[in-house]
């Protein structure tokens, strides 16, 4: 072999290492699923507890103000955060808000917008379903509940580049970690609720929040007082909200 063929396939072997070194990094690594078998009998019972104890959620903007301690919010977020989202990106900023001032600001803008909502942007169709839940535009769970959480949506991403990049599917991953966030609040023996004040533009501006950051959710947080009410409806049975084709 000449010296030409030889130099040849040298650049060919550590061009074709390089590429392998290359194809490694892009691989994710993978560990075994940490799972153990539950017997049949055993999930049923585990599903029927499970039930049984979503089945007392309620919603209720009537909050007390006794005090929550910081732990269970922590641990709150971080169960809302277990939830499955678009290529792991976890597009989810919480903000938990205790400051009674900041709870002020926050209540004063929601209202002022919900006042605008109530007498001028919401349409027959939405008013009709409201009426029955009692809801007005004040909002006085936003300072009498000891903890306010606010969840924001993350549209980007910053790359590893360093270019701006999108994220996916982040609507959707935000709302089941809100789902798992409000299961993980009632599990603990407290209450919130779910207010989207339309337009929330607000939220960002007050609690100094990215532009590429865009708020979805206001959860109160807190034990709900002495006196606290619901409204007298039922929620749909199983023939009514699943089909089954087997």
């Amino acid at each position: 072999m000449t010296q030409a063929a030889l130099n040849g396939f040298s650049h060919h072997i550590m061009n074709r290492w390089r590429q392998l070194q290359l194809s490694a990094m892009d691989c994710p690594e993978f560990i075994p699923l940490a799972w153990t078998e539950t017997e049949s009998s055993k999930m049923v019972e585990l599903a029927e507890s499970n039930y049984a104890l979503l089945s007392t959620r309620r919603t209720t903007r009537h909050f007390s103000s006794k005090s929550v301690d910081k732990k269970l919010v922590e641990l709150a977020i971080l169960s809302g955060s277990t939830a499955p989202n678009g290529a792991h990106l976890q597009p989810w900023t919480w903000v938990a808000i205790s400051s009674h001032d900041l709870k002020q600001q926050i209540r004063d803008a929601a209202e002022a917008e919900e006042r605008k909502t109530y007498e001028e942007r919401m349409p027959d169709a939405w008013s009709e379903v409201l009426a029955p839940l009692g809801t007005d535009a004040v909002k006085a769970h936003l300072t009498d509940a000891p903890w306010i959480v606010v969840l924001f949506k993350q549209k980007k991403r910053m790359r590893t580049n360093g270019v701006w990049g999108p994220t996916y599917y982040a609507t959707e991953s935000c709302g089941i970690a809100a789902g798992m966030f409000i299961q993980a609040v009632h599990n603990m023996g407290l209450v919130t609720l779910t207010h989207t004040p339309s337009p929330m533009g607000f939220l960002r501006d007050i609690l100094k929040r990215p532009a590429h950051e865009e708020a979805m959710l206001v959860m109160p947080v807190g034990y709900p007082a002495e006196d606290a009410m619901v409204p007298d409806i039922q929620r749909k049975g199983l023939d009514e909200v699943a089909v089954f084709i087997e």
